[in-house]
């Protein structure tokens, strides 16, 4: 009977624990798509263009990406739930910057870098801690799935509310729902407690650091210039690839001599992970490029307002939900790649579907279809994806595996906005129709990559190391 009342009292402080780490998750994804809808309002208010608003809404992307393998290396020499309070705190000032921003370039600033910054330190703790505090895989899939449905929901949910918000009151209030989102967060936080100590004495790879991130912020920022200047787009990506590569060069040379380099190859070796990891960016970099595509052509070409053009998402949103509530019955069920490959056959489809459907109907629910098989196909697989690549390695590498797997999604989410968003605006003045066609064709060729990869998953994994190593030193209360 003690064991009992024990065991319920362990599910319950769990369950307090995975409300703030999911809700973190959601507004951080939020945060990523709620500007879709705003920008017209943002290019009025802040006498900026559409190009302007693509950026900060990029450039917030792209600084998670690039920071989020450091975030989640930092974790271990401060402490995952140190981070997890100080990300938030940096996110909240940037979100209430945002709110009162009187140009564009504090927007960025508040926006893009502090949101950006705060981001990359509080999501790796969100999925390491989740790693540690759930031992049993069963239990952790569940818990990966909750996290994954939020940051899923934020997404797709983000136009919709951002569009509610903006025109009930204005663009600047959305950041401050923001702000007081994190305010909530802090306050539920509080029963979150770090399972293993924080090692002051591990080292951390500044150069690498350094190197890595502006390698991948000159390349994302090459292929935004892609209409402005083809020899502008080439000297960007050329040389953030040179940085890349003087980055991994610089990785190996760490390893050989004993050191800890910034991310470790080995991380690499891994088929499975590696291809969980493609399958992770090309997820995102469809969602994020749909709803920039979408959301831009619906404001800029048909003339729509925030709340019109949030209502019309509520199809993703929808789908998203729905495959997120059935995500547990389907893992019964199915094998995770089974589901990461039917996710990216239904939200081919849903491309397909948005292009075709749209192309011939001036009825603005001729989105609705399309969309709702983009979310459904997504939410399907976003949980499998990062269970696949979490559960690949052991706890000591959590930290590592955290920040290398939220990079690669976000990056993702970066590319959706810049490949997508690049194609659509180079052409969206003087023919918009065949520039939303040409950005939908990019999507779908993006999805068919996703989709090879997800084909080449095993059908059955091997056993993962964090599982085993899980149920070794379980401890009561973890899971």
């Amino acid at each position: 009977m003690a064991g009992h009342v024990t065991q319920d009292r362990s599910a319950q402080a769990l369950r307090r624990v995975l409300v703030p780490l999911a809700l973190a998750q959601f507004i951080c994804s939020f945060a990523g798509s709620n500007m879709n809808v705003m920008i017209n309002d943002i290019s009025r208010d802040l006498d900026t263009t559409v190009q302007g608003v693509q950026l900060a809404i990029t450039i917030f992307l792209l600084v998670m990406a690039a920071l989020m393998i450091p975030g989640g290396k930092l974790t271990d020499r401060y402490g995952r739930k140190r981070c997890f309070t100080a990300g938030l705190a940096l996110y909240g000032v940037g979100a209430v910057l945002s709110a009162v921003s009187p140009g564009l370039g504090v927007l960025i600033l508040g926006n893009s870098i502090l949101e950006g910054v705060g981001t990359a330190l509080l999501i790796p703790p969100v999925y390491i801690l989740t790693t540690l505090l759930y031992t049993g895989v069963t239990a952790r899939a569940k818990a990966f799935g909750t996290i994954s449905a939020a940051g899923g929901v934020g997404a797709a949910a983000g136009p919709l509310i951002g569009g509610l918000i903006t025109t009930a009151i204005s663009w600047r209030a959305a950041f401050v729902f923001q702000a007081l989102v994190i305010v909530a967060i802090l306050w539920l936080s509080r029963h979150v407690v770090d399972p293993l100590p924080a090692d002051p004495t591990r080292s951390f790879d500044t150069s690498g650091a350094i190197l890595s991130a502006l390698g991948l912020v000159l390349v994302v920022m090459g292929i935004m210039s892609a209409d402005d200047s083809g020899w502008l787009m080439v000297g960007l990506m050329a040389a953030g690839a040179l940085l890349l590569l003087w980055f991994f060069l610089g990785v190996r040379a760490k390893e050989r001599a004993g050191k800890e380099p910034l991310l470790s190859t080995s991380l690499f070796r891994n088929r499975t992970s590696n291809l969980g990891l493609v399958t992770q960016n090309t997820q995102w970099l469809m969602l994020m490029g749909a709803s920039f595509v979408v959301s831009a052509y619906l404001q800029v070409v048909r003339g729509y307002n925030a709340i019109e053009t949030g209502v019309i998402f509520t199809a993703a949103t929808v789908g998203l939900l729905a495959a997120s509530l059935e995500a547990e019955r389907f893992a019964r069920r199915r094998s995770q790649r089974t589901l990461i490959v039917a996710g990216f056959l239904v939200t081919v489809v849903g491309v397909a579907v948005l292009l075709v459907m749209v192309k011939g109907s001036p009825n603005p629910w001729a989105f609705a279809p399309g969309l709702f098989l983009i979310g459904f196909g997504v939410g399907g697989m976003l949980t499998p994806s990062v269970n696949i690549v979490q559960s690949s390695f052991g706890e000591d590498r959590q930290g590592e595996i955290s920040g290398l797997s939220r990079s690669v999604s976000n990056l993702g989410s970066s590319l959706g906005t810049a490949i997508a968003g690049t194609v659509l605006v180079a052409g969206i003045s003087s023919t918009p129709s065949r520039a939303y066609a040409a950005a939908m064709i990019v999507l779908a060729a993006v999805a068919l990559v996703g989709l090879v990869a997800a084909l080449l998953l095993p059908k059955t994994p091997a056993p993962s190391p964090a599982a085993h190593r899980g149920q070794k030193s379980a401890r009561p209360g973890k899971g």
